[in-house]
């Protein structure tokens, strides 16, 4: 356990009275799961977290006190800038953190995890480090009592079971779904965002099923009432999980770890993820002729994508596209790399560390190229870093595999020194 724990978190945490505490010693108090609670000490949402976790944390320590064992573990992943604010902090919490001079880890963590927002509570199981639950504060909403410890992830078909509705009052059981592409969208009225996604996405869905193709969409209400749930379904020719059913609509939040709307969920005819960007995927291909959007390895800058680019370090190519062809041969100089990357750290069971771009000519990546400072040369070689406010430039003559190679292997051996964006 202790190799894979110092992995994520290093070799030490800090305990409430700043004391350390070894993180090979976690084994030795039985902890199986961890919680990674990426926060700050300031009010609101964050404020609110601590005191719920501050009660579920303290009924699992009371179990572990009368059994002699302790199942869970915390480690907070401060957002603090200034460590007088995060000491105060610290001394606040019964749990354990992460060392403030660890920053380096601390930003490794938040795009490891992918976490957009604060607060954020992810469960990794501790002896792999692998993730068991992306979405915590609906465990702890859902489950305060922990009576479904550890919460690791189930199948759709046994989230979803259950009637679901057609915006006719029909009802039908989620059987019907089996053998189908599923789309699991989850969105709500009141977000102007999720409005727009919608109508793009009635299109695509009727030209799917025009098509021939096996697809269902199901709708996984956020709005605040049924009465805007049935005013915004009835624009809907899909089906949606009833919005009185707010547990089933938890579970699905929590198993598929969702941290904002609209968000698309594309699921292959067996329940298993083909892509979480099924968003970027309906705005990219209008005509569906890409249907069912399996992941490509290199992506093309677009305005619709460029969103990825604050998922997490990315690395980005630009090119000259006046050059007919320029873009394409700079996505196959790329793509045999970015394939090694993919396949190593999914037979990981983890998300690759970097995702993979080119970039053309256009106002979007202008805007790009003055935001993150960069300079007008073209071919220019970048690892973009956008939580972290950082680059990583290469500016040569010619690209070839090898230098894409080495590039991509010294970021990720933390080798490349960091520019400020």
């Amino acid at each position: 356990m202790a190799g894979a724990l110092s992995e994520v978190l290093g070799e030490v945490l800090v305990a409430a009275d700043g004391e350390e505490v070894a993180v090979s010693a976690l084994a030795a108090r039985g902890v199986s799961l961890v919680g990674l609670y990426f926060g700050c000490s300031l009010g609101g949402p964050c404020a609110q977290l601590g005191a719920s976790l501050a009660a579920f944390y303290g009924r699992f320590r009371g179990e572990a006190a009368a059994a002699g064992g302790q199942r869970l573990e915390i480690v907070f992943v401060s957002a603090e800038q200034e460590q007088q604010q995060w000491q105060e902090a610290v001394r606040a919490m019964p749990w354990l953190a992460l060392p403030f001079a660890d920053k380096h880890r601390k930003l490794k963590l938040w795009n490891k995890y992918r976490v957009s927002n604060i607060p954020s509570l992810i469960f990794i199981d501790a002896s792999t480090g692998k993730v068991v639950c992306r979405n915590g504060l609906l465990v702890i909403r859902d489950d305060p009592e922990g009576l479904e410890f550890p919460w690791g992830p189930k199948p759709f078909s046994e989230v979803v079971a259950g009637p679901l509705l057609r915006n006719n009052g029909q009802t039908l059981d989620s059987k019907a779904l089996e053998g189908s592409h599923v789309g699991v969208y989850f969105s709500a009225h009141w977000c102007p965002p999720c409005r727009s996604l919608t109508r793009v996405l009635v299109e695509s869905y009727r030209k799917i099923k025009e098509a021939g193709q096996k697809f269902e969409i199901l709708f996984v209400s956020a709005d605040r009432s049924e009465d805007s749930f049935k005013q915004y379904f009835s624009e809907m020719p899909w089906v949606a999980v009833p919005y009185a059913d707010e547990a089933r609509r938890s579970r699905l939040n929590r198993l598929y770890g969702i941290q904002g709307i609209p968000t698309l969920i594309v699921l292959d005819s067996k329940g298993d993820v083909i892509t979480r960007q099924g968003r970027v995927e309906v705005l990219n291909d209008i005509e569906c002729h890409e249907f069912p959007w399996h992941p490509k390895p290199v992506l093309e800058l677009t305005d619709s994508n460029a969103v990825q680019l604050n998922e997490g370090p990315c690395l980005v190519l630009f090119v000259d596209s006046e050059d007919d062809g320029e873009s394409e041969a700079a996505k196959q100089l790329i793509q045999p790399i970015a394939e090694k990357i993919i396949a190593k750290y999914k037979a990981k069971e983890e998300e690759a560390p970097l995702l993979f771009f080119v970039a053309g000519e256009d106002d979007m990546t202008d805007s790009l190229r003055d935001y993150t400072n960069l300079p007008e040369a073209a071919p220019l070689l970048t690892i973009l870093d956008m939580s972290a406010r950082a680059k990583y430039v290469m500016d040569v003559e010619e690209i070839t595999p090898e230098i894409v190679e080495a590039f991509v292997s010294d970021f990720l051996a933390d080798k490349l020194k960091p520019e400020p964006i």
